[in-house]
C-alpha cells in the first residue's frame, strides 16, 4: 500500500513539471517568418501547375474580407489570404454535321 501511495505521489508531482517543460520549449521556438504574398502565390501556382490543374485563379485579399472561393494560404503575417477559384471551362462549339448527300 505504501508503494502504491508513493507511486501516486510521484506521478502527480511529475505532471506539472512536464507541462512546464513543454511550455518552455514552445516559448523558445522561433516564430514563423511572414512570407510575402506574391512569393506564396507563385509557390501555390507552381504546385497546381505541376498537378496539371487548369482553369483557376488565385487572388490575394485582406484576411477579414469575405471572398468567394477556398482559402489556400495566408501571408504577410496572417494579414492577407490567398483565395482559389475554379474558372468555368469555355463552351465548345457544337460539332458540324457532315453534309447530307
Amino acid at each position: 500500500m505504501k508503494l502504491l501511495t508513493a507511486f501516486g505521489v510521484l506521478l502527480f508531482a511529475s505532471v506539472p513539471a512536464h507541462a512546464q517543460a513543454q511550455a518552455a520549449a514552445q516559448a523558445a521556438a522561433p516564430a514563423p517568418v511572414a512570407k510575402p504574398c506574391e512569393e506564396l502565390k507563385d509557390e501555390i501556382t507552381k504546385k497546381l501547375d505541376a498537378k496539371g490543374v487548369k482553369g483557376y485563379t488565385l487572388e490575394i485579399v485582406a484576411k477579414d474580407k469575405d471572398a468567394e472561393g477556398k482559402t489556400v494560404g495566408t501571408c504577410e503575417g496572417g494579414t492577407k489570404k490567398i483565395i482559389y477559384n475554379r474558372t468555368p471551362a469555355p463552351a465548345e462549339p457544337p460539332a458540324k454535321e457532315p453534309p447530307k448527300p
